[in-house]
């Protein structure tokens, strides 16, 4: 299978100083390496040129964010299989080859996600996609290895191959005609939650999205937007709540819809409590969004062509908040 690294760079020359070397080192005899550049600003393009000139690179016209930035380069990349992969991620030796042992094994495997720990503390999952993505009955995102804010330690619980519900943006493969058909990411995302969209619409056609163990990268997390910049709040409310509206079945819609918007209320009351009133305006940002964006995606809905279960038993902030259960292992 022919492979393309894809790395979204924005202003980020101090990033690749750091990260582009161990892709190179680790990735080169396997793949194609490129850096998809989103109208920089900065010396990273002259970077790249003078001291990785086997790295490709592909320039936007414009900061389009995540999927707009992975959209435009994607058209100009041709693969069988796409690794999408941040510039604050380092890699390790023969990452790629459990990767694509599971892609070239299984045709309808289209999404993998390899194991993701933290760089400043490799011995933690990472916030950002752990050891694979879940969803619960009201659209709210968590992970194998990270229940909101609780990060467990890797004692190889999650060595295994396993179905997953989203892979994480950090470091996604996808199989490029699969990635084509969807018309790739939703630019009205920008950023934030659009690869958790992506992977229920590649569900929706029949695919599944798998996560890796046995291949092990590490994250920086929050090097574009830091967990306590009000913007993410907003981004991740407003998405995830777009996401519900364009994907959850029919028959849970409405339920759906009216109890996430009380269960983000509870959200920014606990934001002024914690003295944090600056996120409980991002949140009522994003439902303001969200209602000005309501009919829009609602039009993107499409007719579910398989059943999926994403977790409908299992209430996320109910098992962690109220019961306690904050390991992947617990949850019931």
């Amino acid at each position: 299978m022919k492979i393309a690294i894809v790395i979204l760079n924005w202003n980020g020359k101090k990033l690749l100083e750091q990260f582009l070397p161990s892709i190179v080192k680790f990735s080169s005899n396997e793949a194609e390496i490129y850096v998809a550049d989103n109208a920089s600003e900065d010396t990273s393009i002259s970077y790249i040129k003078t001291n990785f000139p086997s790295v490709k690179i592909v320039k936007n016209l414009e900061n389009g964010g995540y999927a707009k930035g992975y959209n435009d380069a994607l058209q100009k990349i041709e693969a069988d299989i796409y690794c999408l992969i941040n510039s604050d991620v380092e890699v390790t030796q023969n990452w790629l080859s459990p990767i694509l042992d599971v892609f070239t094994s299984d045709e309808n495997t289209a999404i993998i996600q390899p194991k993701i720990l933290a760089f400043k503390d490799k011995t933690t999952f990472e916030y950002a996609g752990a050891a694979g993505g879940f969803i619960d009955l009201y659209g709210y995102p968590y992970c194998r290895g990270r229940v909101f804010n609780h990060l467990e330690k890797d004692r190889k619980q999650f060595n295994d191959v396993s179905e997953i519900f989203w892979a994480s943006g950090a470091c996604l493969f996808i199989r490029a005609n699969v990635y084509h058909e969807l018309n790739g990411f939703d630019e009205d995302y920008f950023a934030h939650q659009e690869e958790i969209d992506l992977c229920w619409r590649t569900q929706n056609i029949g695919y599944q999205v798998k996560y890796v163990g046995l291949s092990t990268v590490y994250h920086v997390g929050g090097a574009t937007l830091k967990e306590t910049d009000p913007q993410k709040t907003y981004l991740n409310f407003r998405n995830s709540l777009l996401n519900v509206v364009k994907n959850v079945p029919k028959k849970w819609f409405l339920f759906v819809i009216f109890s996430r918007l009380i269960l983000d209320g509870i959200a920014g009351l606990k934001f002024i409590l914690e003295l944090r009133p600056i996120h409980t305006f991002a949140i009522l940002k994003a439902h303001f969004s969200f209602y000005r964006n309501f009919y829009k995606f609602l039009k993107k809905r499409k007719v579910l062509q398989k059943k999926l279960d994403y977790n409908l038993h299992t209430s996320i902030v109910w098992q962690y908040f109220i019961l306690g259960r904050k390991k992947f292992k617990d949850l019931k």
